[in-house]
């Protein structure tokens, strides 16, 4: 069908269309507005006024935030980047092999092993999480980031491991076979040939394995006690004390920062982001 008959949309329908995109996108962005506003306003504005905009532009809480707890939050950085790196590795290399050896491999069962893979996607994280700890803790790892990162390197996310398998079917068996004629190992294909053409789907699981880390809460909950282990996230629920008066203007402040890291990976790997999103499970 040509295109030639199409009528574009009438300048009345397109603006009325970029005033309710702008408006919905008001709405969705107001809580962030209002969190970076209340995190530069003085702590005792932060909920009587009703304006996104601040009398005075103060940078106490971030001050006060940084420093404000017995370690500092940069130590808490720290420990979030360091989980999140090893994630990230940690969910390549397994899940990688995992979807190399399910995709390319034949051994007994291995249909009736992705089914059961695939069937871990329906667990609950909290079915299982009495059994984990009972094991982390007879092991010695509670308190440690052992909990936290161990798994990644047994291929424990099921989800990468699935986006994987669809990415690499859509590669031609064509060039394994041409790679075994010329004496190429599985190792050697899975090395030199797959992971070079699954880049975009291996940008994509990192990415989302960096900000799924990174805004874990549960997990650090769990497992890490003392405070010079705690995460971001563990440090921000720090300002808040039930007991006595809370932090308000440091928690947002720091929550400000603790979105930079997100908003920076997101904004640099887009590309790599949507592409890897839109090829897996396409043919090539």
């Amino acid at each position: 069908m040509s295109d030639q008959g199409i009528t574009p949309p009438s300048w009345p329908v397109r603006t009325i269309t970029h005033v309710l995109l702008i408006a919905a996108s008001v709405v969705m962005l107001y809580p962030l507005l209002w969190m970076l506003s209340a995190s530069v306003r003085p702590e005792a504005e932060i909920f009587d006024s009703g304006s996104l905009w601040p009398s005075a532009i103060v940078w106490d809480s971030f001050v006060a935030g940084w420093s404000g707890l017995r370690v500092s939050f940069g130590q808490f950085f720290l420990n979030s980047l360091v989980i999140a790196v090893i994630s990230v590795i940690g969910n390549l290399m397994a899940c990688s092999l995992a979807a190399f050896t399910f995709t390319r491999l034949d051994f007994p069962g291995r249909n009736f092993w992705f089914a059961m893979m695939l069937g871990t996607l329906m667990l609950p994280y909290h079915v299982t999480l009495i059994p984990q700890y009972v094991m982390f803790l007879n092991t010695g790892w509670v308190d440690t980031i052992l909990p936290l990162v161990g798994p990644k390197f047994l291929a424990a996310d099921a989800f990468f491991v699935f986006l994987m398998v669809q990415f690499f079917r859509g590669i031609p068996r064509e060039i394994d076979e041409a790679a075994m004629m010329d004496g190429c190992s599985p190792w050697r294909i899975y090395w030199k040939i797959m992971l070079p053409l699954s880049l975009p789907v291996l940008a994509t699981a990192a990415i989302f394995t960096f900000i799924w880390t990174w805004e874990d809460f549960f997990g650090p909950l769990i497992y890490l006690t003392s405070i010079g282990n705690y995460t971001v996230q563990l440090g921000l629920r720090s300002f808040i004390d039930a007991s006595s008066q809370s932090s308000w203007g440091a928690l947002f402040a720091m929550s400000v920062l603790s979105l930079l890291p997100l908003f920076l990976i997101f904004i640099i790997f887009q590309r790599m982001l949507v592409e890897g999103i839109a090829t897996t499970g396409m043919k090539r």
